[in-house]
């Protein structure tokens, strides 16, 4: 026959078992989750207790059920206490052994329950077959304790959410919920519509409903335990469903109509907890790994913060020192100038190589002074450029020319192949454009030994298959014979102090700063400058390509 009494006994105390299972396992060494197992267990118990005292016809096992009831009911209401005070906001129990001490008052209530008539002293059988108690004389002070406790447990809980954050009311919100239906429940099923259900057939069904109740104590109890550690929708979702599955099979297992159904339905029941227990584990192994790799990515974009003010602060450090040194630098190059010049007398010849070498160590000086303005300039966004109409292939010429001499110097040839029809004209900064193109030239005669360096201009009108769209541009392309590049020093030729592997041993007064510098300028006019090579000494080519029409 089917007695709903049961299966919600059944129901409440496997959900109550599982859930005090799963609360334990997020974190078996906390106080608080390790309280709420036993808290869950006592519910258990307790509910149990209270239906099975009118389950028997034996009346002293009804006696001892009777009394059993009690205690698990005076020992459930101190481990929710216990429970409220062992929330992380509350530091009750820097107090030593005073959970011990909160313990010992339902100890001793059990004591008198089992073995003395103070509490219980005999019992009554009514006409429906149910236990009652006969009290005895403390019954008001065991009443009274616990009424005091529940309205502790319930101050607790409202001075908490009233001093917490936004993001931790909830959880005493759900606490606060979970008591506030029991006791409502209690009182109505209990006190308030008793003698209203006394005249109904389903008299022990409604008030064991009070004693049901208790269950929402342990259920938001714990999501608020959960929730607020390693809860996550996705294992939320998992359990749910799996315990809606598990609690499924059970019911069939329970109403198995033979032998063969009940072997099946516990085979099934079995097979169907592995199964979700690996499911349940491996989704949270999922969101721990997602949370891990979240709190990674936190940390990643907090350092990359720090990166990012720590190389500001050195770009201001690098502007605020070159502007320092440019001032005396100068000063140096002016009375320099005049000394070579004679202004303050004649300079003797072995003075005037000394002073000659003086002066050129103060232009590189300079040069790297200027760089170094330029790039915290370019880091900092604050470059300002000039852009005017203007003839490149003028000024190929003028660098061509400027560095002619030092070509030849060196026993080189410096070729320029000048366009047969005039370029288009091209808005571009002038000075700095020219100043790339100079670099570009410097650098191949500066790296070559033998043969020399060839300069050309032109248009060429193409298709980018990378930017898919049709290209009219302008190409310098500067070709030198000299030492030539592997593919990483390509690669690496165009970033800020970076140079060639063997280039000190042409050339030992490099920074590593001009083609960086002109790789800046070049994409602020939105065109772009790159290097090709074949190889070690098989030369290199440097091109420059600016946009026809450039805003």
């Amino acid at each position: 026959m089917f007695n709903p009494s049961l299966i919600l006994l059944i129901l409440i105390s496997f959900l109550t078992l599982l859930l005090g299972f799963f609360v334990l396992l997020k974190n078996a060494k906390s106080k608080l989750n390790i309280i709420f197992f036993f808290f869950s267990l006592v519910n258990i118990f307790w509910i149990n207790a209270n239906y099975l005292e009118d389950e028997f016809t034996d009346h002293k096992l009804m006696f001892n059920l009777l009394k059993l009831d009690y205690s698990f009911g005076i020992l459930f209401v101190f481990l929710g206490l216990l429970f409220c005070l062992s929330l992380p906001r509350l530091s009750i129990f820097r107090i030593r052994y005073l959970e011990n001490v909160i313990l010992l008052i339902p100890i001793a209530f059990i004591i008198l329950i089992f073995f003395t008539k103070s509490v219980i002293s005999d019992y009554e059988i009514t006409a429906v077959g149910s236990i009652t108690p006969v009290f005895g004389p403390v019954i008001n002070l065991f009443y009274g304790i616990i009424f005091f406790t529940v309205c502790s447990i319930l101050a607790i809980i409202i001075k908490n959410y009233k001093s917490t954050t936004k993001e931790s009311r909830s959880q005493y919100a759900y606490l606060f919920v979970g008591f506030f239906l029991t006791i409502i429940i209690s009182l109505l099923t209990n006190v308030i519509l008793n003698n209203y259900l006394k005249n109904s057939a389903n008299y022990v069904f409604y008030t064991r409903l009070g004693i049901f109740s208790t269950v929402f104590i342990p259920l938001f109890a714990g999501y608020s335990v959960i929730k607020h550690r390693l809860f996550d929708i996705k294992t939320v979702a998992a359990e749910v469903l799996s315990l809606g599955i598990l609690l499924v099979s059970l019911i069939q297992v329970l109403f198995a109509s033979n032998i063969y159904e009940l072997t099946d339905g516990l085979i099934i029941f079995f097979i169907l907890f592995i199964l979700i227990f690996i499911l349940v584990r491996s989704v949270e192994n999922e969101v721990k790994r997602k949370k891990e790799l979240q709190s990674l990515s936190d940390q990643l974009a907090i350092a990359n913060d720090k990166l990012h003010q720590l190389d500001k602060a050195k770009s201001e450090f690098i502007s605020i020192a070159s502007h320092q040194l440019r001032t005396p630098l100068t000063s140096i190059k002016g009375f320099g100038s005049l000394l070579l010049e004679g202004t303050y007398g004649h300079v003797p010849e072995a003075q005037r190589g000394a002073l000659e070498k003086v002066y050129i160590a103060n232009e590189r000086l300079i040069q790297l002074v200027e760089d170094l303005l330029n790039i915290s300039r370019i880091d900092a966004g604050k470059m300002e450029f000039d852009f005017q109409p203007a003839q490149i292939e003028d000024l190929v010429k003028e660098a061509v020319d400027t560095l002619e001499l030092s070509a030849k110097d060196k026993g080189l040839y410096l070729d320029y192949q000048k366009p047969n029809e005039p370029l288009p004209k091209i808005k571009i900064d002038i000075t700095k454009i020219k100043e790339v193109i100079s670099n570009m030239v410097d650098n191949a005669i500066k790296y070559t030994q033998r043969g020399g360096v060839t300069v050309r201009a032109g248009q060429a009108n193409y298709w980018d298959a990378e930017e898919k769209k049709q290209k009219n541009t302008i190409r310098v392309v500067v070709s030198d014979t000299g030492i030539g590049m592997d593919r990483e020093e390509v690669d690496m030729i165009f970033q800020k102090f970076q140079r060639g592997r063997e280039v000190s041993h042409y050339h030992t007064e490099g920074t590593g700063l001009g083609m960086y510098i002109g790789k800046k300028v070049v994409e602020v006019h939105k065109g772009k400058i790159w290097a090709e090579s074949k190889g070690k000494g098989k030369g290199s080519r440097f091109i420059l390509e600016l946009p026809v029409n450039v805003a």
